[in-house]
């Protein structure tokens, strides 16, 4: 759910942040990331997997489904399509469920 004191991340704070969650990269105003997986249906269970955290943060990001190759781009629509915690919140549990998996 979103919070109506949601602010957008300065440059500094997206900064440190970013160093706290190798292979992530903000592009344009998302917070991006790739994984690559040993075939289908391991991305596909990725999918499902971040799939659940969302809704279970209220928070989605854009997905994108290879045959081995899931792609993540997140930003906070409310307040304009920029980069806040919230985006950085689902990263992290994100990278949580998925250590070893991603290669850039």
């Amino acid at each position: 759910m979103m919070n109506a004191q949601v602010e957008p991340l300065s440059d500094k704070e997206i900064e440190e942040r970013l160093a706290e969650l190798p292979g992530w990269s903000v592009e344009g105003d998302s917070l991006r990331r790739h994984y690559l997986f040993h075939g289908h249906v391991p991305a596909v269970a990725m999918v499902v997997h971040i799939a659940q955290i969302q809704e279970e943060l209220g928070h989605h990001a854009d997905l994108t489904l290879g045959y081995n190759r899931v792609g993540i781009a997140v930003n906070t629509h409310s307040i304009g399509g920029r980069v806040t915690h919230l985006d950085f919140g689902l990263a992290r549990r994100i990278e949580d469920i998925a250590p070893g998996h991603g290669v850039r």
